[in-house]
């Protein structure tokens, strides 16, 4: 099973920049051309978080109408810029978006790899929360099936990534809950997030937490203690996780774009 990840779109509506100089919306399609023509195809796409940058719901129409193309299924699920009721509303035919009448939660059943969505977004808040009824949930989701092979995908991250302005708007609320309940369901492969755009791996509660990068803009990476909210135009780029029965998950990093090459290797 293949599994791609995008995150961090910050699709608007009115087609202008984001942050004044990201094409958000010309890079999203470019990358939704960049998964149909991967060989092999992801089985599933999934969308950790900030679809689109104001949370109007004509973002989420010009979102629906760019992923359209898309010829593997995607599963959304809100992050700090998003609005939940936005998201429904646009994508009312989306039944796992309806789900849990207070957040956006919800198990995929349907491959080889359990898919669970979990919804960190405190409304007006840029950073994330996880609080005792959404980990409730969780925990009830893994005892389901607790010899399966099973993702987590959340928008904020619940570690901290050594970014400083980032790590003040990471999961503030729930990260010692979730990591107890990761450690006691050893079936969790991945605890896949978003936010930071940037790719970003930890060892966490004996899974493998990671982030990923956006098919937009990247965080700089600064790990200067206090060191300043600024970003740049690096690679766009999303993650490909790639499950075996023998061995789990094995994950990379998929650059967007027309790069050279390939070039055949010489004595290596």
């Amino acid at each position: 099973m293949l599994i791609a990840q995008i995150s961090d779109l910050h699709v608007r509506g009115d087609n202008t920049p984001a942050n004044t100089h990201v094409p958000t919306n010309a890079l999203l399609e470019a990358c939704v051309v960049h998964l149909n023509t991967l060989d092999p195809r992801p089985d599933v796409v999934l969308a950790t978080g900030d679809l689109v940058d104001l949370g109007r719901d004509v973002d989420y129409a010009l979102l629906r109408e760019i992923l359209a193309p898309l010829e593997m299924p995607i599963f959304l699920i809100p992050g700090n810029h998003d609005s939940r009721e936005g998201l429904r509303r646009v994508f009312s035919d989306s039944a796992h978006l309806l789900a849990e009448p207070d957040w956006i939660q919800y198990t995929v059943e349907d491959w080889p790899v359990r898919l669970v969505a979990l919804d960190t977004v405190d409304p007006g808040q840029p950073h994330g929360v996880l609080d005792a009824a959404r980990l409730a949930w969780l925990d009830a989701r893994l005892a389901e099936q607790p010899d399966r092979p099973t993702v987590l995908f959340m928008h904020h991250p619940p570690f901290r990534t050594g970014i400083f302005h980032m790590d003040q708007i990471n999961l503030v609320e729930g990260a010692a809950g979730l990591g107890a309940i990761v450690r006691r369901n050893p079936q969790v492969e991945r605890v896949l997030c978003g936010h930071v755009h940037r790719p970003i791996q930890l060892r966490w509660h004996g899974t493998i937490a990671s982030v990923a990068p956006s098919p937009a803009h990247q965080v700089m990476l600064d790990l200067r203690e206090e060191g300043p909210s600024v970003f740049k135009l690096e690679p766009p780029a999303c993650q490909l996780h790639l499950w075996h029965e023998d061995q789990g998950i094995v994950s990379h990093v998929s650059m967007i774009g027309a790069y050279p090459g390939p070039y055949p290797f010489h004595g290596g």
